[in-house]
């Protein structure tokens, strides 16, 4: 019998800078490898390594994935469940939604979602059952990245338009801010920040492989940015390196800060910060010698004081006139919109009947009082490895009374909590797009393989669903087809979503775009607001304030929980060859540290603080700072053993100054010998 075997084109979707295009090979319609398409400008043939492994892992495992609708017949954290029909899944769930709304009200169901999947429908779609419903969201950002997003909101009236990459060709200098591309944009990391034609500086507390490979690392101590970006605007200063016409013409608000950086000395911010005073003169000439691009990452603003370091952090080039020219620019994400995505369109903000938002900081909290809520739906999400307070999140949904849904692709720590586990179709099988948030590019993807089992895509679930609930509205059914070609043609791309398959990506926009092109700002000024009035009236300080925070008293240590190179958030934690890569579950602590505290390299230790405890082995290393700790997120509990946690048992949901946020890299705890 003769062997066909064809290659697809497929982009990744995951929650990455990268969103790096895919070959699929096929045999006889059969999936036979996944792999990177060697003709995308990011992944040129080769996929990251943790993608690597998992798409050709647990991914194509039919033993591993959820392959038909479960109800449970235990209790609530144990995961066992039978099988059951669509039908009855679906009929039973709006059934007794349908039930809490009308005797309780629809505020109070609650749903959490996040990045499980970024391409847009899937991700998306959900959205328009949930405004229809009338249900409580908890605010997804306020996990991640909202502090940032509130933060240049005030003073660039958005956080989502950012440089484009393409523009570092004019660049003189790269200042990547608190992000580690090694772990989170392993393409960047390999490719786009070698391949710049100027100097790299990384500013982190850790050594990540990203700082290894720069010109310059700044290995601040955790929570002082403020203060680095106030001793570097001095130097920018005293060295003549501020554009005063840009600062005259676009700004708001220089003339109040200026005095502010008077006594903001390098030797204060090596007094502040932990980096050398020469170091903070040096960095400061080099991103001030000519158009700088400034990446400031999502890790940047999970501190206490988040909000604030952004703002300071962003003032410099505001200062230096970095915008609207070639090679210059800041960026935290790029939003689709700039590509010409609709994404009000895409969620039907009109049918939003729903109350306000509640922040993931105060889930665990809230889950647990009846009178807050009946039910629990999660979708894109795996709260119980995620979210904070995680002994009390358990306790939480354990609740009987409490009706809880979970979709997904595989059995969690989430799923053992459900009432009703769905199973979601995985990025291979069915077409979507996707508009990735570092580079410009759009791209498609494209169904490459038939649903494992009864699995169907989010939008699918959403769409029965509805329709069991009587909604009649028709973006509720709206097929996969036309939101596609919806999307497309706002965005005037040719040839629809069968050429953009057979080119798996392309560029809106094929120059390289200008950030903020014309000095377009998006503020109510139309000026850059380095004073904010918005912000002022929001109890916040009129201007970003120089300053770091506490250092850990009574041989605490600031805990840093940053991504792996081997997890995507807490994905991809339940295929053994991405386990075997990861490892032991370590804590890394700096060998002045590991002198104080009597340890040694190797041994065990207990890592705890007033909201839970977790014990890990110990790793010391100068690659982290003296006074803190780092131990990466993203270990699924459930394969924690006996203890059942991961960093999450140690974070106890303290919020950042600003957008009810996270501050998880604000926890302290303390750490004794086994």
């Amino acid at each position: 019998m003769a062997v066909n075997k064809e290659i697809l084109k497929t982009t990744c979707p995951r929650d990455c800078y990268d969103a790096c295009g895919i070959e699929v090979l096929r045999e006889n319609g059969k999936i036979v490898s996944v792999r990177g398409d060697k003709d995308h400008f990011v992944s040129r043939g080769k996929l990251c390594a943790k993608c690597q492994i998992f798409y050709n892992g647990v991914v194509l495992d039919e033993g591993e994935r959820l392959t038909r609708p479960l109800k449970r017949v235990g209790a609530k954290g144990e995961g066992r469940f039978e099988p059951v029909s669509w039908e009855t899944a679906i009929s039973e769930i709006a059934a007794r939604l349908g039930h809490i709304v009308e005797a309780n009200g629809a505020e109070k169901i609650l749903h959490a979602h996040y990045t499980g999947t970024c391409s847009l429908i899937a991700n998306c779609f959900p959205m328009r059952f949930f405004y229809r419903l009338g249900a409580r969201e908890v605010e997804p950002d306020t996990v991640c990245n909202m502090a940032g997003h509130v933060a240049l909101g005030y003073m660039l009236g958005t956080s989502v338009h950012g440089f484009d990459p393409r523009t570092v060709k004019d660049s003189k200098c790269v200042m990547v801010w608190g992000a580690n591309p090694s772990a989170s944009a392993p393409h960047a990391h390999s490719q786009w920040l070698p391949e710049a034609p100027c100097p790299v500086i990384v500013v982190d507390p850790v050594r990540h492989a990203t700082a290894a490979a720069a010109e310059l690392h700044l290995q601040l101590y955790p929570g002082s940015d403020a203060s680095l970006a106030f001793a570097m605007m001095h130097v920018l200063k005293r060295e003549n390196l501020i554009d005063r016409d840009f600062l005259a013409n676009h700004c708001i608000g220089w003339d109040e800060l200026e005095p502010m950086l008077e006594n903001c000395t390098p030797e204060w911010g090596e007094a502040e910060t932990g980096v050398p005073a020469a170091d903070i003169v040096r960095a400061a000439k080099m991103y001030g010698a000519g158009p700088a691009l400034l990446w400031l990452g999502q890790g940047l603003q999970r501190q206490p004081m988040g909000g604030n370091i952004m703002r300071a952090c962003a003032t410099l080039p505001a200062i230096c006139g970095n915008y609207a020219k070639p090679g210059a620019g800041m960026l935290y994400l790029n939003g689709g919109g700039q590509k010409g995505v609709d994404g009000d369109y895409l969620v039907a903000p009109h049918l939003d009947n729903s109350p306000d938002t509640l922040s993931q900081m105060d889930m665990a909290a809230y889950l647990e009082n009846a009178e807050n809520a009946r039910a629990f739906l999660c979708w894109n999400i795996n709260p119980v490895a995620s979210s904070p307070e995680q002994a009390r999140l358990m306790k939480a949904m354990s609740r009987e009374d409490l009706f809880t849904v979970v979709l997904d692709i595989f059995a969690t720590d989430t799923t053992d909590f459900a009432d009703y586990v769905l199973p979601a179709a995985s990025f291979l099988e069915f077409d979507d797009l996707v508009s990735g948030y570092f580079n410009m590019s759009f791209s498609a993807q494209a169904k490459v393989a038939e649903p494992m089992g009864e699995a169907l895509p989010n939008q699918e679930i959403f769409r029965r669903l509805a329709s069991a609930m009587g909604f009649t509205e028709p973006e509720l059914q709206e097929n996969d087809a036309d939101i596609i070609a919806h999307v497309m043609n706002g965005m005037s791309i040719d040839g629809g979503f069968t050429a953009l398959k057979e080119s798996g990506t392309l560029f809106p926009n094929p120059e390289p775009q200008l950030q903020f092109d014309g000095h377009k700002y998006l503020t109510e000024s139309g000026k850059i607001e380095i004073a904010s009035a918005a912000a002022e009236a929001d109890g916040h300080p009129r201007l970003p304030q120089p300053g770091a925070d506490a250092r850990p008293g009574g041989g605490r240590l600031r805990l840093i929980t940053p991504a792996s190179e081997w997890l995507m958030n807490d994905s991809y934690a339940n295929d053994p060859k991405v386990e075997k890569q990861l490892g032991a579950a370590t804590v890394t602590i700096n060998p002045a540290d590991a002198k104080a505290h009597g340890l040694s390299a190797g041994s065990r230790v207990r890592l705890s603080n007033g909201t839970g405890s977790l014990d890990l082995d110990l790793v010391v290393s100068d690659s982290v700072p003296e006074g803190a700790a780092m131990s990466v997120k993203g270990r699924w509990p459930r394969r924690a053993g006996k203890n059942r946690a991961n960093v999450n048992a140690l974070n106890s949901g303290v919020k950042s100054d600003m957008g009810e946020s996270t501050a998880v890299h604000g926890v302290e705890v303390e750490i004794a010998a086994l």
